[in-house]
């Protein structure tokens, strides 16, 4: 499946609801919108073994965030401090914003 937005997005505060990290919570720090997948920091470390080079003169072993399907990630509202699912709806000024589906209120983070 291929999608052109996201509920989530960069900067927002999620927790990880399915794998090895389930119950983890972190800043999403990418979004990649063709596969479906959000990096989050801290989240889903891999080792990558790396041969030296101009940028990486030491090479060895990095530890760096793998992506995480957006389906296994839930939005925490800054307001409740629950996980939520969130929705659209547009403000009287014309503002299209997100909102939690439990509280109500807008769910926008500051980056």
């Amino acid at each position: 499946m291929q999608l052109d937005k996201s509920h989530i997005r960069v900067n927002d505060q999620v927790e990880i609801i399915a794998g090895k990290d389930k119950g983890r919570v972190g800043k999403v720090l990418k979004v990649h919108y063709k596969t479906s997948r959000v990096v989050v920091e801290k989240i889903n470390m891999v080792k990558r073994h790396t041969k030296p080079s101009a940028m990486n003169q030491q090479g060895g072993i990095i530890e760096k965030e793998a992506a995480v399907h957006v389906s296994n990630v839930l939005i925490i509202c800054p307001k409740c401090t629950k996980t939520v699912r969130v929705g659209n709806k547009m403000l009287d000024d014309g503002q299209k914003v997100r909102f939690c589906k439990k509280c109500g209120e807008a769910v926008e983070f500051k980056a």
